[in-house]
């Protein structure tokens, strides 16, 4: 488990990455937490049926949590509950958003993202999520950040209460110009594993966040 003190800057969300087996997740998680401070992994089923995304949601879960990070199980009430993790990613209308909070919030963390404009942003806040997403999990296929996840991110940060996560880009340089809008976490995929060195990776993304990012009052 990271024993670090939580740093007072933005922090890193991890987007666990699609895999075709038990083993490979497992490792894919414990090298990248292995490598320093993460807050939170989102856990996508992308194209797993429901009885493999339990599987692998049931092999990541403890992975992650005894890591000191929050399970954040995405798109799938039923497994959330049944491998007992942290919170749920909810993407959709405000509506199912505001009755997916009434039903697990304050025992789960709720989420959710893919949020494409201000006036869908602000639907989507009278909700009172946990969190919201600036970015569309599986896109970040650029090296840069999507200037649209840049000026959503800015503009929230800057007037709205509720944390935001900023999806980067494909690179770790992506990380300054997301850590640059004052957002809460950033989220990081395809930066993160598509390279040999899930660890050194995350260790490095730390150490930009630590030169670069703004720093929260206490």
């Amino acid at each position: 488990m990271n024993t670090e003190p939580i740093p007072q800057r933005c922090r890193i969300v991890l987007i666990a990455p699609p895999v075709t087996s038990v083993d490979e997740l497992a490792r894919a998680l414990r090298d990248a937490l292995s490598g320093g401070d993460v807050a939170s992994v989102l856990l996508p089923p992308y194209e797993a049926d429901e009885a493999l995304f339990q599987t692998l949601a049931e092999a990541a879960t403890p992975i992650i949590q005894g890591a000191g990070a929050a399970a954040i199980i995405v798109g799938n009430t039923q497994v959330a509950g049944r491998v007992k993790a942290d919170g749920l990613h909810i993407e959709g209308p405000a509506a199912d958003l505001s009755a997916s909070v009434a039903r697990f919030s304050p025992k789960m963390i709720v989420g959710t993202g893919n949020i494409k404009n201000r006036h869908t942003a602000l639907e989507i806040g009278e909700a009172q999520p946990d969190y919201v997403l600036f970015g569309k999990i599986g896109a970040d296929n650029k090296p840069e950040a999507h200037p649209r996840n840049i000026e959503l991110a800015d503009w929230w940060a800057s007037m709205v209460e509720i944390p935001c996560i900023i999806q980067a880009g494909n690179t770790l340089d992506s990380i300054l110009d997301a850590a640059a809008t004052g957002a809460e976490f950033i989220a990081l995929g395809s930066a993160v594993f598509d390279g040999t060195d899930p660890a050194g990776a995350v260790r490095e993304a730390n150490r930009l966040l630590d030169e670069h990012a703004p720093k929260f009052e206490e």
